[in-house]
């Protein structure tokens, strides 16, 4: 098994914070059943939920879409970022005071064109966490260089991965190669239709990095996330084709020095795959994937491009067994989930299974989450946290107070324009 170092840091950086987390149409909107939302929320067996409270961290965006969670300042809690495009053009970090309460900083400003999804790592191997960042319309990956004084006021210094990535849209980070450098994997949108991986030389900061076409000609790439789906040692990649439309996953196949990619099919059949994450669903020590799928959502438009029926709209997941035989077993979390955007996964409410957060875009747009009963086959419990939030996109999973349970953050572009987080408060006998 060849060297797998850095991938090993940015699974580490994960670890930690799960381990601190514990993850408008013509038709009338219609309400999925849910657990109780006035009073204490209950789930399936009429027991106590866990309760949230809302918390806004930022409003008045241009467009807020990209957001991330990491301890930048190395304090011991997790600070924010967050993009910011036309007009404002800025990349915010949110600094953490332990308890929950943000100041904002300014990693970049006066960069047009969408600044949107970015993820987090440590790109120069000096020590302290970076960011990686797509500019949407531009085609441009970029990465910000943490100087290790990351609250001092001034702007991070600004490198180009490439500019020759039409529409680069959603990243991952991963040492692809083996030779324990972090490299970068990225999706292109609609102006691009590929996936591609960036090879990090040992000289991050020297110019553009070389590109290696993963795959090309393929309609709409949207979700792009590193994991060893086939667990033997080195970094895979999940992505969503949406107008596929596809969830598939890429096999890592390293020979001499170089990588190559088989493709696999997870789904082939479910429309308008978006965006999802890895995550072990059932405990059985794989990575299966949890998705959203149905996004864009417009009943009776006859968009070919769009879902039509509520059915199609879900959050789901995908039973790894066989990861390369295909495709793999779908399980339904949440049915006619109208619009949904995002899902990612962790343990919520302490109780030792994974449990799901999950926002919807439109028809109206809001943040849920939703509760693992125990068996992740079985069924499941949904619960709101935000209603009527137009265009919410990105959802993430963080212990952003330090009291050892998972917080949810999202954002919403287009109507709302604001960051926010929901608190977890546990169940009512747990309050502290």
């Amino acid at each position: 098994m060849r060297s797998f170092t850095i991938f090993g840091f940015l699974v580490s950086v994960i670890v930690v914070w799960l381990a601190m987390t514990l993850v408008r149409t013509a038709e009338p909107f219609q309400r999925v059943a849910e657990g109780a939302v006035a009073g204490t929320p209950q789930n399936a067996a009429g027991k106590a939920a866990i309760r949230f409270t809302e918390h806004m961290i930022a409003d008045n965006y241009a467009y807020a879409y990209g957001i991330a969670a990491a301890d930048f300042d190395v304090d011991g809690d997790l600070d924010l970022t967050s993009a910011d495009y036309t007009p404002h053009n800025k990349l915010y970090l949110f600094e953490n005071d332990g308890m929950g309460d943000f100041k904002r900083h300014v990693i970049q400003k006066n960069d047009p064109e969408r600044l949107e999804r970015h993820m987090v790592g440590d790109v120069d191997a000096d020590g302290d966490l970076d960011v990686v960042i797509v500019k949407n319309l531009r085609g441009h990956l970029l990465w910000f260089e943490n100087s290790g004084s990351p609250m001092d006021g001034k702007l991070w210094n600004r490198h180009v991965i490439t500019t020759k990535l039409p529409g680069a849209y959603d990243v991952a980070l991963a040492d692809f190669n083996g030779d324990g450098r972090l490299d970068v994997a990225a999706s292109s949108w609609v102006l691009g239709n590929q996936f591609a991986w960036f090879e990090n030389d040992g000289t991050p900061a020297a110019g553009e990095w070389k590109k290696h076409l993963i795959e090309k000609d393929v309609p709409e790439t949207r979700t792009m996330r590193a994991a060893d789906f086939d667990g033997d040692g080195d970094p895979d990649l999940l992505g969503t084709i949406r107008q596929g439309p596809a969830v598939v996953w890429y096999e890592n196949r390293p020979a001499k020095g170089a990588v190559s990619w088989t493709k696999h099919v997870i789904d082939g059949q479910s429309v308008c795959p978006a965006h999802g994450n890895p995550a072990d669903m059932d405990g059985d020590g794989d990575y299966d994937v949890v998705m959203a799928l149905g996004f864009h959502y417009r009943p009776g438009s006859n968009d070919p491009k769009s879902s039509q029926k509520r059915e199609e709209n879900q959050i789901v997941w995908y039973e790894n067994e066989a990861p390369k035989g295909g495709p793999w077993k779908k399980r339904v979390i949440g049915a006619k989930f109208d619009d949904a955007f995002e899902a990612v996964a962790g343990d919520l409410d302490g109780d030792g299974d994974i449990d799901v957060a999950a926002t919807s875009w439109r028809n109206p747009g809001r943040v849920a989450w939703f509760e693992n009963g125990g068996d992740p086959r079985g069924a499941w419990t949904l619960h709101h946290l935000k209603k009527n939030w137009r265009s919410a996109n990105q959802v993430i999973i963080a212990d952003l107070n330090g009291d050892g349970r998972p917080d949810i953050a999202a954002c919403a572009e287009h109507g709302s324009y604001e960051f926010r987080w929901w608190r977890n408060e546990g169940r009512p006998q747990d309050r502290r």
